[in-house]
Formats: structure tokens, C-alpha cells, sequence
């Protein structure tokens, strides 16, 4: 069959329509890889931003508002038990006082020798600054000639330790016991004393372990 030439031209167009199309869709398939090579990377370097944000925030969540510390002995027996690990608001005294009942960590340095290491104590606070503390041969508790009326004690105080005398504790000074009264390193004992406010790393907040026993710290 012989073409004619508008069979011909016809053909031609057909074949160049053809060929942009070809071209065209070659065309937005390397749009289409580009842009979703571009948003790959826009997603990897968004990605890498969030961590960076959530490293940023815990790191200054632990360095200014919560912190974890554990409990190390029976000393504050029955309120808490050896090895509960415990949340720590480190925020909580930037806003308020420390208050009587208080369950915080202070650190205390231990001067051994030539050495010296910090050790951070759970204790309760039972006297606050510019008061007097005296606990009598019986164990009871007084602030300012007042009988403390309290049922945190595991038992009777029987070594009054150095508060048999009375104690005025200076503007910021505390005075804390544990709750297990005759098993605890504390205010009574001449190595701790009285516990100055810059000691003070927070309040008790929340016990994350056991599992059982997670809750606030009342």
C-alpha cells in the first residue's frame, strides 16, 4: 500500500505526539523522584531535629526540674524500702518553701581522710528554720516547747542523738529524721546536722519502682 502524504504527515505527528508524550512522562518521572528525594531528605533532616529537641529537653528536664534517685537502706522504713526508685522535683523549692513532713534528698559530703564523696540521703524534714528542736528521753518530738504531733515514726525514738539538748536551727537550716527513728543517719547524728537549704536537691515526688508500689510520695 503506497502512502499518500497527508497519510504520511499524519503519521509523523502521531509518531512526534508519541515521543513528547514519552518524553513528558520521562520528564515527570524524574520530577516526581526528585521531589520525593527532596522530601526524603526533608523528613530524615526533620527527623534528626526532633531528636535533637527531645535530647535538649530531657537533658534539661534532668538538670533543672526532675531527677532520679533511689533509696539506699531501711531508714525510711515503712514510708519507703530499700532500692525504691524514686522521681525527685528539683523545681519545687524555686516556688515554695520546704515544708514541715517533707520527704527530700539532700546531698551530705563525707570527708574521709584526704577524700571526700557525696552522698545523697532520703530524709523527712521535721524542723524548719529559726526553730527549736529538742527530743526528750521518752522520744518525744518537741518544736519550740510544743509535743510534735506526728505518726510517721516506724517507732519510739530511742537515742535522741545530739537534739537531747536543745537545737535552734539558724534561717536555713532544716532539721530531718527518718521514719525508721532507731535505724537512721540523720539530724540527730553530729556528722549530718542540720541540713542547709543550697543541700537540699528536692522533694519526693513520685516512687517508679516496684511496679506495685508506683504513686506519689505521700
Amino acid at each position: 500500500m503506497i502512502e499518500s502524504d497527508e497519510t504520511k504527515e499524519e503519521n509523523i505527528k502521531n509518531d512526534n505526539a508519541k515521543n513528547d508524550k514519552s518524553i513528558n512522562k520521562k520528564s515527570r518521572i524524574r520530577s516526581e523522584n526528585k521531589d520525593n528525594k527532596d522530601k526524603n531528605q526533608v523528613s530524615i533532616l526533620s527527623f534528626i531535629r526532633d531528636i535533637f529537641i527531645v535530647i535538649v529537653l530531657v537533658l534539661l528536664v534532668n538538670q533543672f526540674v526532675m531527677i532520679r534517685t533511689y533509696v539506699s537502706g531501711p531508714s525510711m522504713r515503712p514510708t519507703l524500702e530499700h532500692s525504691d526508685n524514686i522521681i525527685v522535683n528539683r523545681l519545687i523549692y524555686k516556688f515554695e518553701a520546704p515544708e514541715r513532713f517533707d520527704i527530700i534528698s539532700f546531698k551530705y559530703i563525707n570527708r574521709a581522710g584526704n577524700t571526700q564523696e557525696t552522698i545523697y540521703y532520703v530524709k523527712r524534714i521535721i524542723g524548719l528554720p529559726g526553730e527549736t528542736i529538742q527530743i526528750n528521753d521518752a522520744g518525744e518530738i518537741f518544736i519550740n516547747g510544743e509535743l510534735l504531733e506526728e505518726d510517721f515514726g516506724a517507732e519510739t525514738i530511742i537515742n535522741a542523738g545530739r537534739a537531747i539538748s536543745p537545737i535552734t536551727l539558724g534561717d536555713d537550716e532544716y532539721f530531718v529524721l527518718g521514719d525508721n527513728r532507731n535505724h537512721s543517719e540523720d539530724s540527730r547524728k553530729e556528722h549530718v546536722g542540720n541540713i542547709h537549704y543550697s543541700q537540699i536537691v528536692g522533694r519526693l515526688a513520685i516512687r517508679i519502682w516496684p511496679l506495685q508500689k508506683i504513686g506519689r510520695v505521700k
